[in-house]
């Protein structure tokens, strides 16, 4: 019997009608390159996943004990499985340009998971997830909500979010302590133009740093000139700002 670890943030899923459920979200968006399951676990959605005959299709998985019993049963796997955290995972190690990923993430890791495909956006254009509910909201709230943050701003900057469906601590063994919810990042046909992408990720950070503050007084230390600390948006709080106006402000800074 393989008991999940509490250090790896394990929650098999066990309710295969959401597994199909997720995969079917999948399959109908994604272009049909190069597929990566993040954490396969006991292969819940690698069944689904398998039977769609991906050419190429990878998982990457950090828990050991698995490997041998995902091989068994999907022996399509063989040199197909990733001993790895995904978190140092380098996709090019993967033969497609582009690389579509899906999985129940880790919860311990799930934001990390989310700030590491943003690191890769070029080659990532879509991501079907299984987060903590909590988070899963945090991802694609709009702005003016208190679940809005420097998830749902750096995300939607340059993703389409969609919430898809909520599933119950039951179908999960063992059972978490929190519901969890999927979601769907479809990348951007035209991203948007940014002078400083690493500013601009800053930026966002510094600015939900004192999220009851306003941006005058939480953009201080960035000593900015006299005619942007007088703009109108700094007189707003950071949860108030829509994405079109973080962009703003930031070319704005940056030219």
């Amino acid at each position: 019997m393989l008991h999940s670890k509490k250090s790896l943030g394990q929650h098999f899923l066990k309710d295969e009608a959401v597994a199909k459920q997720i995969v079917s979200f999948f399959q109908e968006s994604h272009p049909y390159d190069t597929v990566l399951e993040i954490g396969a676990g006991k292969g819940a959605l690698t069944k689904f996943l398998v039977a769609e005959n991906l050419p190429d299709f990878f998982v990457v998985e950090l828990d050991h004990r698995v490997i041998p019993m995902l091989i068994e049963r999907f022996p399509f796997l063989v040199n197909r499985i990733f001993n790895e955290d995904f978190l140092s995972f380098n996709l090019n190690k993967l033969s497609g340009e582009q690389v579509s990923i899906i999985g129940n993430f880790p919860y311990n890791i799930s934001s990390q998971i989310v700030f590491r495909i943003l690191e890769n956006l070029e080659r990532v254009p879509l991501m079907v997830g299984m987060f903590q509910k909590e988070v899963a909201k945090r991802i694609v709230s709009p702005a003016g909500n208190k679940e809005y943050g420097i998830l749902s701003v750096l995300v939607q900057t340059f993703y389409c979010v969609e919430y898809l469906l909520d599933v119950s601590k039951e179908s999960f063994t063992p059972s978490p302590k929190v519901q969890s919810g999927v979601i769907r990042l479809r990348r951007k046909d035209e991203l948007p133009y940014l002078a400083d992408v690493n500013q601009y990720f800053r930026l966002v950070k510094s600015g939900f740093g004192q999220r009851r503050k306003t941006l005058r007084n939480s953009l201080k230390d960035w000593s900015l000139p006299s005619e942007i600390v007088a703009d109108e948006l700094l007189s707003k709080r950071a949860e108030q700002l829509p994405v079109e106006e973080w962009i703003s402000l930031s070319n704005q800074i940056a030219a």
